[in-house]
């Protein structure tokens, strides 16, 4: 019993402690971000190693001195994105759009608006990928697919921090499939991390950065079934905690009908901006699955 409460008062402070940041300014966040990941990559061996395995594989640096920067530079971002997203969830909903200079691709958004089939918003772990739901559910309503986190201490406030506005959360089960494909009839948006790692049968193996990593495909199918537009979108981390600049751009139709296929268009994201891509996150991870050996 005394296990027990302890571990629920420890739970309670955390909390607590994660709350105060949305009374902090980004710049502040962010410049806490960074000395969090200096800890990070001086001490913590096992997140250095599984973000170096991922940046060899991805073999987006020239050179060693290039690659040794881009790892550092990594553990950084990932460092800064941690924080934020505690402050993001937590801050008033007009305070954090505040913090939203740019936006690029737009016009894609309001014409695919137009054709009322529905839109797809593809948004990898890549930059803040907590401000995009948030500054289109803003306007238009958003349903975003997410999966329960293991720390049952943190749905409360994932529910609390995500679901504001116009968007709603919709469980990675069968019900919350039939959720996403509803918003699409009536034409509005859903939102999906396409490079999580699906549970064992809801994917397929297909190449990402030329390793078989098991791949989601619902997206492939709800873009399919539906006819919705799909969009690819991030929000890039500006310097000096400036803000975020979102990035939205369009995939033709048909551009995400494989697995394969939907892998190369988040390759191509990445690239956008690999410094802030989540190289730590276990993207190879079988869930149960063997790889094919011929892929």
């Amino acid at each position: 019993m005394l296990k027990s409460f302890l571990k629920q008062a420890a739970t309670v402070l955390v909390v607590r402690c994660l709350k105060l940041l949305r009374f902090l300014p980004l710049p502040i966040i962010h410049a806490l971000g960074v000395i969090l990941g200096l800890i990070n990559y001086l001490f913590n061996g096992d997140h250095r190693a599984h973000a170096k395995r991922n940046l060899k594989q991805c073999g987006l640096a020239a050179s060693p001195a290039e690659f040794k920067k881009l790892l550092f530079k990594s553990t950084l971002e990932n460092s800064k994105g941690a924080l934020e997203t505690f402050a993001i969830w937590f801050k008033p909903q007009d305070k954090v759009l505040n913090w939203v200079q740019n936006t690029s691709g737009w016009e894609h958004v309001e014409t695919a608006l137009k054709s009322g089939k529905g839109l797809i918003f593809l948004t990898p772990h890549l930059g803040c990928f907590e401000i995009t739901s948030l500054y289109y559910g803003a306007r238009h309503p958003m349903a975003v697919l997410y999966r329960p986190p293991r720390q049952k201490w943190l749905m409360p406030l994932i529910t609390e921090g995500r679901q504001r506005g116009k968007v709603t959360l919709a469980s990675a089960n069968s019900q919350g499939v039939k959720q996403l494909l509803q918003a699409l009839k009536r034409g509005e948006a859903i939102g999906i991390l396409p490079d999580q790692a699906p549970l064992e049968g809801e994917g397929e193996w297909a190449p990402f950065f030329e390793r078989p990593a098991y791949t989601m495909t619902l997206a492939s199918k709800l873009a399919q079934k539906t006819g919705a537009q799909v969009l690819m979108a991030f929000g890039e981390r500006l310097s000096s905690g400036r803000g975020y600049h979102i990035h939205i751009r369009p995939i033709a139709t048909g551009g995400i009908n494989t697995p394969t296929l939907l892998n190369v268009e988040i390759e191509r994201t990445i690239k956008q901006c690999p410094a802030q891509y989540l190289w730590m996150y276990d993207r190879y991870k079988a869930r149960n699955q063997l790889p094919p050996q011929n892929l």
